[in-house]
């Protein structure tokens, strides 16, 4: 009889795993990958990326010993909680949750199913961990920007815009609830720089660039374009209005300044993405993730572009430019 092979067809947003035969299937571990963003998005093939180079690195080859099920389900809650729930009907050994709405779908949907989140903000905040270092039951992870990353964006801003006077941060209060709590403790700090700071919530493409024209009015004005998931999946938005209203834009996110905005930093997303695997590496060889502390980013980026300064009309100092991981000219 020929020998039967098959793949696994998945509806859009997921990437079937490489091809192998029944029998093969039947002995390799299984990890269910659930990514925040649109398969076609860059961000989102770098954080593939890291993964596979982090499982590759520790011995996991896919198609070899391990299938992996990369799922891209978007920004939108209905998205999300169609695949967690095709995930969980899937039992696979690991779940790896990508975002904090992605975490949130999936974390009571099992107490048996391992999970590794991973670039999640204020996980022990955000009730996903007892404690960053006894998370408990089956989840830990790798979380991604904590409160004081509020003060420095502003920081940066100001470095670059000397009149800085006003910032937003901008955020969607559904995928991204951390960030009302985090303006709150930056707004509590007593040696705060002297600019007026408010959150801006926008859950619509046409908030977003009303927002933004709303800030080109008003002299002294920045944007920080927060780590949300609506955030990344809106910044061609962001980035156009920015750049027909003349705002200057940060974002934790490399893919702004890339793609136009003056300048991101943050942390690593695709160092993280790879330093994930060494979790899920632990926890099919037998550990229990609860007893796995939550790990803190470890690489920060700063990268600006120049280009975009220059039609802004802001001066960057040569000394700002040495401190930068990349200058986009």
């Amino acid at each position: 009889m020929k020998r039967r092979e098959f793949i696994k067809i998945i509806g859009a947003g997921a990437v079937a795993f490489p091809l192998v035969t029944r029998a093969q299937s039947d002995r390799l571990r299984r990890v269910s990958v659930l990514v925040g963003l649109d398969e076609k998005d860059p961000e989102a093939q770098r954080r593939v990326r890291g993964f596979r180079l982090g499982m590759r690195d520790l011995g996991w080859v896919e198609g070899r010993n391990i299938q992996v099920e990369y799922r891209f389900v978007g920004s939108t809650l209905e998205s999300i909680g169609k695949h967690v729930a095709e995930v969980i009907r899937l039992a696979p050994d690991v779940i790896v949750a990508n975002s904090t709405p992605v975490v949130a779908a999936v974390r009571p949907a099992t107490i048996t199913i391992p999970i590794v989140f991973v670039l999640v903000n204020d996980p022990v905040g955000q009730g996903f961990v007892s404690s960053l270092a006894h998370p408990g039951g089956n989840i830990t992870g790798f979380s991604f920007v904590e409160p004081e990353i509020v003060g420095k964006w502003i920081d940066l801003l100001g470095d670059v815009k000397p009149d800085l006077s006003h910032v937003v941060l901008m955020f969607n209060p559904d995928t991204a609830p951390n960030y009302d709590p985090y303006l709150r403790s930056y707004k509590a700090l007593p040696q705060r720089k002297s600019v007026e700071v408010e959150a801006v919530h926008v859950r619509s493409v046409a908030e977003v660039e009303s927002a933004v024209a709303a800030l080109g009015g008003k002299p002294g004005s920045g944007l920080m374009a927060a780590s949300d998931i609506f955030i990344v999946s809106s910044r061609e938005a962001i980035t156009k209005s920015a750049e027909k209203y003349r705002v200057p834009v940060i974002s934790p996110y490399s893919q702004f300044a890339i793609e136009g905005s003056l300048m991101s930093y943050g942390p690593d997303s695709a160092d993280i993405f790879r330093r994930s695997g060494s979790y899920v590496d632990r926890i099919l060889k037998g550990e229990s993730p609860g007893n796995l502390p939550v790990q803190m980013p470890t690489r920060f980026e700063l990268i600006v572009n120049l280009r975009t300064a220059k039609a802004l009309g802001l001066s960057v100092r040569e000394s700002f430019l040495l401190l930068a991981d990349e200058v986009i000219e």
